[in-house]
């Protein structure tokens, strides 16, 4: 049984490996899709025309046998059903590509039994395969992508009306893509989700494969970074190749900027190629591809630019932590099965801060102590009892006091006041966010940039009109109202002198804080006026904040 493999002749080797590679080459010229792609109105015209002698369909294109140009082909998704009605479009016959195949088997068979004959070996005669060693570096593992079929719906979901009607437009796309193609128009390629953890991006993005009844593929940002040089473009290669076959079909990226990172000097170069294969793949889209890709990150600001340019993540989506009226709107879906003796409203209003994951998380724990404690109903002081530990469980969710909440409702109305009294841009404030753009024009203004420094010294000057002192959640506003005043004066010579000083910091500061809290303490009542909105809503427009304002002015 043991007989080893006689060695080739290094000629005869060479002669056989060009030979094999110069027959795949011609059999591909001769079996390749040469067929030219016409657009839909030349289509029409070839249609209309009368020149069309035969008409398959293939591999998602419809073809058409002419009598002056050879066969033509466009994609089957753009051709509208009234143009083609007359046409008998059959399936294409068999693969070209089949028969290569197994013209290919065959040949290659031949082959190999003359090359045997040839060495005098027997039919019967046993071979001895040598037991590869075990490789120091072992194969990088492979998986097959498959899609789910999500059954999370938007009415599965409480507080995402302004995210719902962002997405609408993107589920009537899949559902109708031709609607948008016939009209010319083309929906983003890319959606990009951006929220703090907990907020619920990915059943954001379920609910939208569910409500669109396409296929839905998910993968992590974290799953494309290997350790194998390579096997993280192709597993972004695998997974758009799937997506391809199944679409129309959403593809969601947990957690993007695991892979999409600012390419910054320091090299990695798996990392690099995994987020050069995604961008290829994102420019490849066809228009007609009816893929979608949804991604979700906790941090934008890390995202390398070119993912985030117009082509591929062309809509952005903020999820920002629910309102008091959202919270309801979630603790309603997470108590519907559970009997309960409850205020909702009030439940809402104790847990500022806090996301749909861990409200989720606080409704099972205060369910979990009513059944140790063997009642019927889920109460409120049931609630109350288990929000520490939610509040200081893994998560570390932090969640405002009494008093802090009155501080907290004092310092955003001085931030409310102070934009909208100098017109900064601005959609909404909340009890714990505010998105006001920073100074980007160029040239910055002096009075635009002084502008921008007192919003950030408005929720400190604010706290000390009221209670004499402020909390530490002003340091960020201080920290950036520090880096601002900084550029002024050593970067744009805006000090007290052209020539920079530590001395011009400070006066600038001051000055800035003091003008601040003297208008403020000018316009007491619209600032109790926006403590109270803020106390009730937990949130204010700047529609709003302008018609409050300009009401008592």
């Amino acid at each position: 049984m043991n007989i080893t493999w006689p060695n080739f002749n290094r000629n005869q080797l060479i002669l056989l490996i060009s030979g094999g590679i110069v027959l795949l080459l011609l059999l591909f010229a001769l079996l390749r899709d040469s067929s030219d792609t016409v657009t839909l109105s030349e289509a029409a015209k070839l249609i209309e025309n009368d020149q069309i002698e035969k008409a398959f369909s293939d591999d998602g294109y419809t073809y058409f046998a002419t009598k002056e140009n050879g066969v033509v082909k466009i994609a089957s998704s753009q051709l509208p059903s009234e143009l083609t009605a007359h046409l008998i479009i059959e399936p294409k016959g068999g693969s070209g590509w089949g028969w290569f195949f197994i013209f290919f088997a065959l040949i290659s068979g031949a082959g190999f039994w003359a090359w045997k004959s040839r060495l005098g070996f027997e039919d019967d005669t046993p071979i001895e395969v040598p037991v590869a060693k075990a490789s120091a570096e072992p194969e990088a593992p492979s998986s097959s992508i498959t899609p789910a079929k999500s059954t999370v719906r938007f009415s599965d979901i409480g507080g995402i009306g302004d995210v719902k009607e962002e997405l609408e437009e993107i589920i009537d796309f899949l559902r109708n893509p031709k609607r948008y193609y016939s009209f010319g128009a083309r929906m983003p390629r890319g959606v990009l989700l951006v929220g703090p953890p907990g907020v619920g991006k990915t059943m954001i993005a379920k609910a939208v494969a569910a409500e669109a009844d396409v296929p839905f593929f998910y993968q992590s940002g974290a799953s494309f970074v290997q350790i194998y040089v390579g096997m993280g473009a192709k597993r972004v290669n695998e997974l758009f190749s799937a997506a391809k076959k199944n679409a129309p079909a959403i593809i969601f990226i947990d957690e993007i900027d695991a892979v999409g990172k600012k390419r910054e000097g320091g090299r990695n170069d798996e990392r690099e190629g995994t987020l050069n294969q995604l961008l290829t793949e994102m420019d490849g889209f066809e228009e007609t591809s009816g893929i979608v890709v949804i991604a979700a990150t906790n941090n934008i600001d890390v995202m390398d630019a070119a993912l985030l340019r117009a082509g591929r993540f062309d809509r952005r989506i903020f999820v920002e932590l629910p309102t008091a009226s959202e919270r309801e709107a979630i603790l309603q879906k997470y108590l519907r099965h559970i009997p309960n003796d409850l205020s909702i409203a009030d439940i809402a209003k104790m847990t500022v801060g806090f996301n749909g994951a861990s409200l989720a998380a606080l409704v099972n724990e205060a369910a979990l102590l009513c059944m140790r404690q063997n009642e019927i109903q889920v109460k409120q002081e049931h609630f109350l009892a288990v929000k520490d530990k939610v509040m200081f469980g893994k998560k570390k969710i932090a969640m405002l006091s009494d008093e802090q909440r009155r501080y907290q409702v004092r310092y955003q109305a001085g931030k409310v006041f102070a934009a909208t009294w100098f017109d900064l841009p601005y959609e909404k404030i909340t009890l714990t966010n505010d998105a006001i753009t920073p100074p980007t024009a160029e040239p910055q203004l002096r009075h635009e940039i002084e502008a921008h420094i007192r919003v950030h010294l408005a929720g400190i000057a604010s706290s000390h009109l009221r209670f004499g002192e402020h909390a530490s959640n002003a340091s960020h506003d201080l920290g950036v109202a520090k880096d601002l005043v900084h550029a002024m004066v050593y970067e744009y010579g805006m000090g007290s002198t052209v020539l920079p000083s530590d001395e011009d910091e400070a006066k600038l500061m001051d000055r800035l804080y003091t003008e601040m809290a003297t208008l403020l303490e000018r316009n007491e009542k619209i600032l109790s006026k926006f403590e109270a909105i803020l106390d009730e809503y937990e949130h204010i427009s700047k529609t709003l904040a302008k018609a409050t304002m300009n009401e008592i002015l």
